[in-house]
């Protein structure tokens, strides 16, 4: 079985040596892997995948590892080794991801990217995406970087009292309140001290910048709203404002845009947002804080008929994916720019604004909010138009204001998981969530001690599936029966069954037909002992029951 892969990627390259292929390029390839993904290179295998053998000068692998920690800056530790395919000789080489800039030592800083065919190729890397590097690789905060050529007086100072205001509403770090404005500016770190002198930093003139000021510092910092009617452009409008004013205008912008319908609760009506405007506001945060500010793009809201977009330049920073977004630790590309946020009560303090985001969909019943378009170059985050399932959504009030608080974000991704499979097991629904599998075990067993979820069967082939309490609420008693199996509805006539063929029943023997747990061959036994159609006979290991009147 071949164990060099088919076809090249990002992390993947194919070089030919069977005209011995140079040193200096063959550094040039590996600096431009450790600059991007890391990977693998073998050399000795065509670009179509063609296996023709390294050349004899190759293959000392430990002069190819000190070739490469001579020829890179800082020295690159690569791992290399002779592999044998179709008993022919190949040099493997396992490339690090860098978590700093690489270069060799003629000064050539490189990277690797994609072609549009989706071939791979090594592509000179400039000054303004090393700060972009660096930044992705948490290495860098640019939002605390001093813009020496501004002053000041560059400040609005009706932004700072605005700014002092959201303290107050939001309940922000209330200490800030009591500092002078200079001391603010530094607890903040919206200014920096350098050389005895004090300059705005980015992150400052984001948040207190006047307009004209944003615009000829920092040009990339744009924001757009848009809202598109089939292809009719209804609302097209950018602009360079300071943050706080910037989110205040979306939030208006958003209004007219974002309908509600009621939903009764008792005594009371609840609002439903087409768009939840926590989801949005975290959405914003997100987009703002962890743009990429070197890159001429917009922050973008589209609004159209399929739903909300909300995009931000520069892809996830590493460590960051799909897969992870729900419990990977929080960190951002402008770690200064969101701790401000947070203080000022802009920003969830924990630094969970994704939990936010996932709940404002999945409190009323809605498809989660989905991250699949993003790129390396940007995020994207769409959250689809959909009616809300008002049952659904009775059902997660209820039980919030039973336990007085909010529930979980691994508890509402299982019971919507459930919502929309129905049934399934452990390793589904954490395959579904992207949650591990103790986690989810965890969360769902106390879903099931709540009442919400039930459970039948034992080890790999147990099955969750909302409870009959749930199904009730949701006028679905019929659902209910679908998804507990029709098998349970026949518990008893298979129990019979078997005691008519065996003569009797253990606890045991109901536990291997069933497939259930002890504590539930329990309860069904009995229940058939106190409807008098079977009986206990004998004590201990040897208790065993029978056919009543059987004797």
């Amino acid at each position: 079985m071949r164990s060099i892969p088919e076809h090249e990627s990002l992390k993947v390259e194919f070089k030919s040596d069977l005209k011995r292929y140079p040193d200096t390029e063959l550094v040039e390839e590996i600096v431009g892997m450790a600059n991007t993904k890391g990977g693998e290179l073998y050399l000795g295998v065509e670009d179509d995948g063609r296996i023709t053998g390294v050349n004899k000068i190759h293959k000392d692998e430990i002069g190819l590892i000190a070739l490469v920690a001579n020829k890179t800056m800082p020295s690159l530790q690569v791992q290399a080794e002779i592999i044998t395919e179709d008993s022919t000789d190949v040099l493997k080489i396992n490339i690090p991801l860098s978590h700093s800039i690489i270069a060799t030592t003629d000064g050539k800083i490189l990277k690797r990217r994609l072609k549009l065919d989706g071939t791979p190729e090594n592509v000179p890397m400039y000054p303004y995406e090393i700060t972009t590097r660096l930044t992705e690789l948490s290495r860098l905060d640019f939002s605390v970087t001093p813009l020496l050529e501004a002053s000041l007086d560059d400040f609005d100072p009706n932004q700072r009292n605005k700014l002092r205001e959201l303290i107050k509403t939001r309940k922000g770090d209330e200490a800030l309140l009591d500092l002078t404005d200079e001391e603010l500016d530094h607890a903040l770190q919206l200014i920096k001290d350098v050389h005895g002198h004090s300059y705005p930093t980015v992150l400052g003139m984001l948040m207190i910048g006047k307009e004209s000021e944003i615009q000829h510092y920092l040009p990339t910092a744009t924001a757009t709203f848009q809202v598109l009617d089939g292809t009719n452009v209804k609302v097209n409008e950018s602009f360079h404002k300071p943050l706080l004013e910037t989110f205040k205008l979306f939030e208006t912008y958003l209004k007219p845009w974002n309908p509600e319908r009621e939903m009764e609760q008792g005594l009371f009506r609840l609002p439903i947002p087409e768009f939840s405007n926590t989801a949005f506001r975290e959405g914003l945060v997100n987009a703002f804080c962890h743009r990429d500010y070197t890159i001429l793009q917009s922050v973008r809201v589209l609004i159209d008929d399929d739903g909300l977009t909300i995009s931000s330049p520069g892809g996830f920073i590493e460590g960051v994916n799909l897969e992870n977004l729900l419990t990977v630790e929080p960190h951002g590309r402008n770690p200064a720019l969101a701790d401000a946020l947070k203080r000022i009560g802009l920003a969830e303090r924990t630094g969970r604004g994704i939990d936010r985001i996932y709940e404002g969909s999945i409190v009323f019943g809605r498809p989660l909010p989905d991250y699949s378009e993003s790129t390396e170059r940007v995020v994207k985050l769409f959250i689809q138009r959909a009616k809300p399932d008002i049952a659904f959504a009775k059902m997660i009030v209820n039980e919030e204001n039973r336990l007085g608080k909010s529930l979980p974000i691994n508890s509402l991704l299982i019971l919507s998981t459930l919502q929309n499979l129905r049934r399934a097991t452990l390793e589904e629904i954490s395959q579904n969530i992207h949650i591990g599998k103790s986690r989810t075990q965890g969360a769902l067993e106390r879903l099931v001690e709540s009442g919400l979820v039930e459970a039948h069967g034992n080890g790999r082939s147990r099955v969750y599936y909302l409870s009959s309490k749930v199904y009730k609420e949701q006028n679905n008693l019929a659902g209910y029966i679908r998804q507990s199996g029709i098998d349970e509805i026949r518990y008893e006539e298979l129990i019979m069954k078997l005691l008519v063929n065996q003569g009797y029943v253990t606890r045991k023997d109901i536990v291997d037909l069933l497939n259930i747990t002890p504590s539930q061959a329990y309860r069904l036994l009995k229940k058939l002992a106190e409807d008098d159609k079977i009986e206990l006979e004998g004590y201990g290991r040897k208790s065993r029951y029978v056919i009543k009147n059987a004797r």
